[in-house]
């Protein structure tokens, strides 16, 4: 198949390989680059806050690929050094080692990074979970501790608690909302969650942001709530979100703003495309710019890329799609999910917590989200969503 001479994919995520692996599933021989700025080869996320972290899978097991999977790729990978700096005109990639990697084509893929609170960094006993080493080094500390605090009441903070409850581990959940992932699932639904996080010995104190970390002699001693509370602890994992890695393209010219901002090709200039939670683009379906952090997403924008970088020119309209994994509690969330969404259960009972729900915005449904009902749910799917359109999904 024709296409450019050479890509280069800048980021070895999931979207960065999946786009590396459909240029190839398309046919395309050319010279394919995936830099990355960690040491690992491309791994997998989700898995970081659960299986990894609860110990039931061994590191190499969130590994995407295997060697002879990769070295079969017949790609160059260049890991442990990281981006820079972007000359979009001669789509050259500056890297902190000193490398200029230079394509006809560049994917930016760099994903995202933790957000902080003010006073975190140095502080012992503080951490983070976006990457693998991440996810070790708080593991580490959760079999050597009794206390922990979780700041931040979304996916990835009710994730982490309810792992660290499996290990035995005392542990508080706070945040600003009134219930866990209240502003993605609604009421209804995250009230369950509550429920459920409290049957499991989930202490919550929620509805009161963390003004400061509380420190004594260099180590995180808990935190100061909005409210004055203090909340002691002896460990703490700040998930309060995260920001795209877009600082390095600042001095580019690209279009930045919550993102790298890009058409409905996912093209943020011309022979520069984005993939995965770094990208921000025109869903034409919509008719808005969007960006989405999930696995499912990484794959099928990668796919999309692809195919444009190789002349489809077709636009990436899909229909959104998440899950998570709490205790025994199995979601999956199909569509966007309104803040102010009429909710209706339409198979199923909550009170048995297996159910399906939908979501409607002005009468028309927008989401569809399903409890431990996962066939079901993509049964509504079909019937209330309308299908996607990946422009060529990986």
């Amino acid at each position: 198949m024709s296409g450019p001479a050479g890509v280069l994919v800048v980021g070895a995520s999931a979207a960065g390989l999946a786009t590396a692996e459909a240029l190839r599933r398309k046919g395309y021989t050319g010279d394919l680059t995936l830099l990355g700025d960690e040491p690992h080869v491309p791994y997998d996320r989700p898995p970081l806050s659960k299986q990894v972290l609860a110990g039931a899978w061994q590191p190499e097991r969130a590994h995407l690929r295997t060697r002879e999977v990769l070295d079969a790729l017949d790609a160059r990978l260049v890991l442990g050094d990281e981006a820079v700096s972007l000359d979009v005109a001669n789509r050259t990639v500056l890297t902190a080692a000193g490398r200029a990697l230079s394509a006809d084509a560049v994917v930016l893929a760099t994903g995202v990074r933790p957000r902080t609170l003010p006073g975190q960094e140095g502080l012992r006993g503080v951490h983070v979970l976006r990457s693998l080493d991440d996810a070790l080094a708080l593991r580490g500390d959760l079999l050597a501790t009794r206390r922990l605090l979780v700041v931040g009441d979304g996916v990835l903070g009710a994730e982490i608690a309810a792992t660290a409850r499996g290990l035995g581990v005392e542990v508080v959940l706070t945040g600003p909302q009134a219930a866990p992932l209240a502003a993605q699932l609604g009421p209804l639904v995250s009230g369950l969650l509550a429920e459920l996080h409290a049957e499991n010995g989930v202490k919550l104190r929620l509805g009161a942001g963390v003004d400061e970390l509380t420190a004594a002699d260099g180590r995180v001693t808990g935190a100061r709530l909005s409210t004055g509370e203090v909340l002691e602890a002896d460990l703490v994992v700040v998930a309060l979100g995260a920001v795209p890695c877009t600082g390095w393209l600042e001095d580019s010219g690209l279009v930045l703003g919550n993102g790298v901002v890009c058409d409905s090709r996912c093209r943020a200039a011309d022979g520069v495309y984005a993939a995965g939670d770094v990208a921000r683009w025109h869903h034409e379906r919509f008719g808005s710019l969007l960006r989405l952090e999930n696995r499912t997403n990484a794959t099928e924008q990668a796919g999309a890329v692809a195919a444009n970088i190789l002349g489809a020119d077709q636009p990436y309209t899909p229909i959104p799609y998440f899950w998570t994994d709490q205790f025994d509690a199995k979601l999956q969330i199909h569509g966007v999910l309104a803040p102010d969404a009429q909710v209706s259960v339409v198979e199923g009972d909550p009170a048995a917590r297996r159910f399906v729900a939908r979501y409607d915005r002005h009468g028309r449904p927008t989401g569809v989200l399903g409890w431990n009902m996962p066939k079901q749910a993509r049964l509504h799917r079909q019937q209330h969503l309308a299908a996607p359109t990946t422009g060529g999904t990986a």
